[in-house]
C-alpha cells in the first residue's frame, strides 16, 4: 500500500472586540472552530453618559487572544492562512503626524495617564447637542440612516470632539471605525471598510442617489465638519480610487506587518480581511446556517442555501444591545431602521438594521434594581446555577404551584416597557424611557421572576414591532437567526419565537457566533490572494458561509391559541405603552411652554 502523506489543513483566525472583551478563535476549512479565547477590555466612564476604551489596551488583549488561541488548538502557525477583524461601531482616533493614539478625554485631551485612550465607545451618549444639529439639516443621506443618525453613529462624536477639542489638536486627528483601526494596526494601511463608513459614518456609495465621492461634502461643510472635506476626505480614508481604498466584507486589504505578526505569534503577510461591525459578523456567522426542515417546508424553487435565502432571514444579533440585520436585492427603506446599505457585506447587495439600545443590559438592570436581588443571587449560587438559569426554574416552579396553564399566564397583568436607554428601533426616539403597570409592595424572589419574565417579554414584543415594520415596508422576513449568550435562554427564545410567530433558530456554537463570522471573513481574504494569484475568481463570502456554517436547532412557535391571543392582546398594549409615552410628554412639554426651553437639551 503506497504511503502518502497526511492532507495538510488550512486554518484561519477570527477576532471579535465586543463592548467588554476580545475574543479570538481558530477555524479550520470546514468551519469548525479548534480553539477559543477570551480577555476583558477597560472601560472608563469619566462622566454619566461618557465611555471610553484604548486601542492599545485592545491590541493587546487581542494579542494575548490570539496566541492562546493558537496554542490550544495545537495548529503551527504556519498554516494560518488568513484572518479577519469585527468590532464594536466606535470612533477611533489617531495623530495625521505619529499614527499614535490621540486622546478623547477632556477636558485637557492630554492623555496625562498614559492609558491612550482614544476610543469613544458606540454607548456614549455625550454628543447630544451635536446629534440634534446633524438631524436638522435634514440631508438627504439622513434617508439612509433610518431618517435620523443616531447618537450612537461616529459623526456626532467627531463633531463633539471638534467643538471640545484645541483646534489645533483636532485639525492633526484622523478617525477610524473601530474595525478599520484594528485592521490599520494589522497591516500598516489605511483601507476603510464600505461596512464603517457606509453603516456609522454618513458614506453613501458612489453612485447611489447621485453621490460622486461617497462622502457628502456639502453636508460635513453643513454641520461645521468642513475641514474634514479638504484634501479629498484624507482623514476620514480618502475618496475611493483616488487617496483611498474601500472593500467589502472579508476582501483582501493586504498582509500583516511585521510589527502586528510579532505581537500576534503569527507569520508576516498572512491575508488580512476588510472587517465589519460585529453584529454584521453575526449576520456572516448565522445566516449561512443549515436548516434542519422536513419536506414539505422546504421551498422546492429555491436549492439549499442560496443566497436568496437570506433574504427571509433576520440576523438577531444578542449582547448588551441587539441589533437585528436583514438583507434584500434593492433598497428597502424602514422608518426608524438604519440603512439601507449597500455594498457593506456583499457587493451589490443592500442591508437593513434594526436595534434595541439595550437588552442583555436591560435585564441585568432590572434583576439588579429589585429589592430580592441579593437574596437571590444567594439562592443561585447555592444551587451552582447562573442567575438566569435558577429564574427559570424558578417560575416553572411557582406555575406549577399555583396551578397556572403557563408562565405567561402569571405575567398576564405585568405591563413592562423598557426603553432605558431610549428607542433605536423602529421609532428613534433617544428620549424614550421604561415604564411597568402592575407594580405592588411584594419584594420575594417570586416578584423579581416576574419582573425578569416580563423583561423577557417585551423584548420579544420590540422584536415583533421591529420585525412588522421592516416587512410592512418591503422585507420578507420569515424567521430569526440568533446569535449571542441569550440563546441560551430556553424561555426568552420560545418567548421570541412564539410572540414574533415565526421560527428562531439557535447557531451551534452559540457563544461564539459572532467571531466565528469574523473568522470566515479571513477565509475570503485568503481565498482572494490565492485566486488571484492563479490567475482566478475568489471564492464569494456567501460561498464561504454555506460551506463553513454548521446545522442550527430550530425553536417552533408555540401552537397553543390561548397563549396566542394572550400575546396577541398584551402586544396591543405594548404598542399602546409606546405611544402613550410618548403622548404624555409632548402633553407636558405643551403645558410648561417656554419653561423647558432652556433646559430640554440637558433634560433629555
Amino acid at each position: 500500500m503506497e504511503n502518502r502523506p497526511p492532507q495538510v489543513m488550512d486554518y484561519y483566525i477570527g477576532v471579535d472586540v465586543g463592548t467588554g472583551s476580545a475574543r479570538a478563535c481558530v477555524i479550520d476549512e470546514t468551519g469548525d472552530i479548534k480553539a477559543l479565547a477570551a480577555e476583558d477590555i477597560k472601560l472608563w466612564q469619566p462622566e454619566t453618559g461618557y465611555y471610553e476604551q484604548s486601542t492599545t489596551d485592545i491590541w493587546h488583549r487581542i494579542s494575548n487572544c490570539v496566541r492562546k488561541a493558537v496554542t490550544e488548538s495545537g495548529v503551527s502557525p504556519k498554516q494560518i492562512k488568513g484572518i479577519g477583524f469585527d468590532a464594536t461601531c466606535s470612533l477611533a482616533v489617531f495623530s495625521t503626524d505619529t499614527d499614535e493614539p490621540v486622546s478623547v478625554t477632556g477636558p485637557n485631551f492630554d492623555n496625562t495617564e498614559g492609558e491612550d485612550r482614544n476610543v469613544i465607545l458606540w454607548l456614549d451618549h455625550r454628543p447630544v447637542e451635536e446629534t440634534a444639529k446633524i438631524n436638522n439639516t435634514n440631508h438627504k443621506l439622513l434617508k439612509y440612516v433610518g431618517g435620523r443618525m443616531s447618537i450612537e453613529m461616529e459623526i456626532p462624536k467627531a463633531l463633539w470632539l471638534k467643538n471640545n477639542m484645541p483646534k489645533e489638536l483636532f485639525d492633526r486627528c484622523k478617525f477610524y471605525d473601530l474595525t478599520d483601526a484594528l485592521t490599520h494596526l494589522a497591516t500598516g494601511n489605511e483601507t476603510r471598510s464600505f461596512c464603517s463608513t457606509v453603516c456609522k459614518q454618513g458614506y453613501v456609495p458612489v453612485g447611489v442617489d447621485g453621490s460622486e465621492k461617497g462622502w457628502q461634502e456639502d453636508f460635513f461643510q453643513e454641520i461645521g465638519l468642513g475641514d474634514l472635506a479638504k484634501n479629498n476626505f484624507e482623514r476620514m480614508g480618502g475618496v475611493n480610487g483616488v487617496n483611498g481604498t474601500y472593500a467589502s466584507a472579508g476582501d483582501y486589504i493586504g498582509g500583516l506587518s511585521r510589527t502586528a505578526s510579532l505581537q500576534l505569534g503569527l507569520p508576516e503577510g498572512i491575508p488580512v480581511g476588510s472587517g465589519v461591525i460585529d453584529a454584521y459578523a453575526g449576520w456572516i456567522g448565522t445566516v449561512g446556517a443549515k436548516v434542519d426542515l422536513t419536506e414539505d417546508e422546504l421551498d422546492p424553487d429555491v436549492p439549499n442555501n442560496d443566497v436568496t435565502q437570506a433574504f427571509s432571514r433576520l440576523a438577531a444579533v444578542a449582547g448588551t444591545s441587539t441589533c437585528h440585520l436583514a438583507m434584500s436585492r434593492d433598497p428597502v427603506f424602514v422608518p426608524g431602521v438604519w440603512g439601507p446599505y449597500r455594498d457593506v457585506v456583499l457587493p451589490d447587495f443592500w442591508l437593513a438594521e434594526g436595534g434595541q439600545s439595550a437588552t442583555g443590559e436591560l435585564l441585568r438592570h432590572v434583576l439588579d434594581i429589585h429589592p430580592a436581588c441579593t437574596e437571590t443571587q444567594a439562592l443561585a449560587k447555592a444551587e451552582d446555577k447562573h442567575l438566569y438559569d435558577f429564574l427559570n426554574a424558578h417560575l416553572e416552579y411557582m406555575r406549577e404551584k399555583t396551578g397556572a396553564p403557563t408562565i405567561s399566564y402569571m405575567g398576564r397583568h405585568y405591563f413592562f416597557y423598557g426603553d432605558f436607554w431610549g428607542n433605536r428601533s423602529p421609532i428613534a426616539d433617544a428620549s424614550m424611557r421604561g415604564a411597568m403597570i402592575g407594580i405592588d409592595s411584594d419584594k420575594s424572589t417570586d416578584n423579581m421572576a416576574m419582573w425578569y419574565y416580563a423583561t423577557m417579554e417585551f423584548i420579544a414584543m420590540q422584536t415583533r414591532q421591529i420585525i412588522e415594520q421592516m416587512n410592512k415596508a418591503g422585507h420578507q422576513i420569515s424567521s430569526i437567526f440568533m446569535s449571542g449568550s441569550q440563546c441560551q435562554n430556553p424561555v426568552l427564545m420560545d418567548l421570541m419565537a412564539t410572540v414574533c410567530q415565526m421560527p428562531v433558530l439557535i447557531p451551534r456554537y452559540v457563544n461564539a457566533a459572532v467571531v466565528h463570522g469574523a473568522a470566515m471573513l479571513g477565509a475570503k481574504a485568503a481565498s482572494h490572494k490565492v485566486t488571484t494569484e492563479e490567475g482566478g475568481e475568489p471564492e464569494s463570502l456567501w460561498s464561504i458561509m454555506d460551506r463553513m456554517s454548521k446545522t442550527g436547532r430550530l425553536v417552533q412557535p408555540g401552537k397553543d391559541e390561548a397563549e396566542k391571543a394572550l400575546f396577541d392582546a398584551k402586544y396591543d398594549v405594548f404598542l399602546e405603552m409606546c405611544t402613550t409615552q410618548q403622548a404624555y410628554r409632548s402633553k407636558i412639554d405643551k403645558a410648561i411652554g417656554g419653561w423647558t426651553s432652556a433646559s430640554n437639551g440637558k433634560a433629555e
